[in-house]
């Protein structure tokens, strides 16, 4: 039962409509038809210029590509050479104007598609030709693969004496990855951002890419948009980079995103230049929200701020409900405590690793844990850093974080805790599986057993009035409880099973009665005893199982499913028999 007011979850609310004949259709988010992608006429949609996201292993010239393209010196402001921020910038070309991202790892990018925020059109994969395919180049190729985004490869420091572009294609090939040179179909081109050589190539070939996919918007429609990047600045207040996905967004515009509203106050380039409007594929830095937006959320202009102010306050409801219902913390220790409430039947486990021979093992060694009472789901084994698309699937999931040779960065410790999500971090395997098989050891249903605390003689039995029959008893070892349960053996026989309703000693009521005494025992609801008869008093204790119980049990089972087969199978020979003898015998009779 739920009060009127109550808020369903999506799968009663499917079963519902399904007993009335209807068919239910999941809206993301509050009045996302009202702000669906406009009616796009052909005739309206224009060509639009590529969004490029670079991807590659740490230190592989990501940043130094970048670089070159943009004529500025992005990495002198960086420590240590590592991208500090996620940045969009747009490069106007002698092909026309490509928009690059320029991401950390891939972060945000996953918690753009998370979002289901479809934004960038190619993947440039970089690869250092005097190094290999690395465990964050393995990453990003199957990232492509699974978003279906086509790669671009480009094989940078070729001008390096070490440099070895077939040894990397040959890699890439084993991933995969089939480059032209090679009778492929993707696009490999040797760059060096220190001497520019292919650097050109490399960006007309970014251009063809864009005639092949076919890239059009309507620059005439509202703007609709994605959050690349949000911050809180100190002096400007809440600010994002959006990434311009259709229409046009100008100063003054009204617009909802995610769970805020707002009006575009000011809008800025990467460079920090004013702008006035920013069309399709096009960069900006948009002020004007009333809260900090997350990453990949979707930016849409409507008609005035009234509407999007009431839009964003039912999400933000919304939202707040969604998490009071939905939001639970998991870690190992809460395991057993959950047992007990019943709530656990499987174990969700995202795995993490340095290598992806490891994560590949663990996962493989931990679902070896799987029985037919616990299930051990690995919903994401991974190779690199924990980013923000973990934690996130993590909450979603109730899943455990498994961290081998990592170490989460404060920023994404921060989220876990603040998400209740747990991160577990080890640097032996034999450690992970033993911490699992305890918590999995943990998730399976108790065995109860008898534990015999007390053995007594029926001396005689006396019939009280009103009362029913009461034995006079000695203990003959133990102790008797007064909420004890009682077996009554005759002559070793068992003839029952009872309680103790009444425990006396003398014409007082008694706890217990210790060894050597005499008593009167009332038992609930059972009169069949007589002098000589033995009672054996038991209580029912509760006995955690383990892994090798279950192996025995499902192996008992297995044993008597078959016997039970065999069983059948010679019932019903012997019955074909014994039908054959008769039709034999009526036969003879004949």
């Amino acid at each position: 039962m739920v009060p009127i007011n109550a808020r369903l979850d999506f799968e009663s609310i499917q079963v519902l409509a399904d007993e009335f004949g209807f068919e239910v259709q999941l809206m993301e988010e509050y009045e996302e038809e009202v702000l669906g992608v406009e009616e796009e006429v052909a005739e309206s949609l224009t060509s639009r210029h590529p969004v490029v996201t670079v991807m590659g292993h740490v230190d592989h010239g990501k940043t130094s590509l970048l670089d070159w393209i943009r004529k500025t010196h992005v990495v002198s402001g960086e420590s240590g050479g590592i991208t500090q921020h996620v940045g969009a910038y747009e490069v106007k070309t002698s092909v026309g104007k490509v928009t690059f991202l320029d991401t950390p790892g891939h972060e945000a990018f996953s918690a753009m598609r998370a979002r289901g925020s479809q934004v960038t059109d190619v993947i440039v994969l970089v690869v250092a030709a005097d190094s290999m395919v690395m465990p964050q180049t393995v990453e990003s190729i199957d990232l492509a693969h699974r978003e279906k985004v086509p790669i671009v490869v480009a094989i940078t420091k070729v001008d390096l004496p070490t440099a070895n572009p077939d040894k990397i294609r040959a890699q890439l090939a084993e991933r995969g990855v089939e480059v032209e040179q090679w009778g492929g179909t993707t696009s490999c081109i040797e760059v060096s951002a220190r001497s520019g050589q292919g650097m050109q190539t490399l960006l007309e070939t970014l251009a063809l890419e864009t005639e092949v996919l076919d890239l059009k918007a309507n620059s005439d429609a509202r703007a609709r948009g994605a959050v690349v990047e949000s911050k809180l600045d100190a002096g400007k207040g809440s600010m994002a980079t959006i990434l311009i996905q259709n229409g046009t967004l100008h100063v003054g515009d009204p617009f909802v995103c995610g769970i805020y509203s707002g009006r575009v106050r000011a809008m800025f380039d990467d460079r920090g230049g004013i702008m006035k409007e920013a069309g399709p594929s096009a960069p900006c830095q948009v002020l004007g929200f009333d809260g900090t937006p997350q990453a990949g959320d979707d930016l849409v202009v409507v008609e005035d701020e009234k509407a999007a102010r009431e839009i964003a306050s039912k999400r933000r409801m919304a939202a707040r409900e969604r998490d009071l219902r939905a939001r639970k913390t998991v870690s190992l220790e809460k395991v057993y405590d959950s047992v007990k409430e019943g709530a656990f039947s499987e174990l969700n486990i995202i795995v993490k690793a340095d290598v992806g021979g490891s994560s590949e093992a663990i996962a493989a060694s931990l679902e070896k844990l799987t029985n037919r009472e616990v299930k051990i789901n690995i919903i994401r084994k991974g190779v690199g850093a924990i980013t923000d698309s973990d934690i996130l699937l993590a909450t979603s999931a109730q899943a455990i974080i498994i961290a081998f040779h990592l170490m989460p960065s404060l920023s994404i410790r921060e989220m876990a805790e603040k998400e209740g999500v747990e991160i577990k971090t080890y640097r032996i395997i034999y450690e992970i599986i033993d911490d699992i098989k305890n918590a999995v050891e943990g998730l399976l249903k108790p065995t109860t057993r008898e534990e015999i605390v007390g053995e007594a003689e029926i001396r005689e039995v006396f019939k009280i009035p009103k009362i029913g029959l009461i034995a006079g008893c000695m203990v003959t070892d133990g102790e008797v409880n007064r909420n004890s349960r009682v077996h009554v053996y005759r002559e070793g026989v068992e003839l029952g099973l009872t309680e103790v309703q009444s425990l006396k000693r003398h014409k007082d009521d008694a706890k217990s009665v210790a060894r050597g005494f005499d008593c009167g025992i009332g038992l609930k609801g059972y009169d069949n005893i007589q002098a000589g008869d033995t009672l054996m008093f038991f209580k029912e204790v509760s006995v955690a199982r383990t892994l090798a119980d279950v192996a025995r049990d499902e192996a008992a089972a297995k044993d008597a499913k078959e016997a039970a087969a065999t069983a059948s199978k010679d019932a019903a020979t012997a019955a074909k028999e014994l039908a054959a003898t008769a039709t034999a015998k009526k036969k003879d009779v004949e």
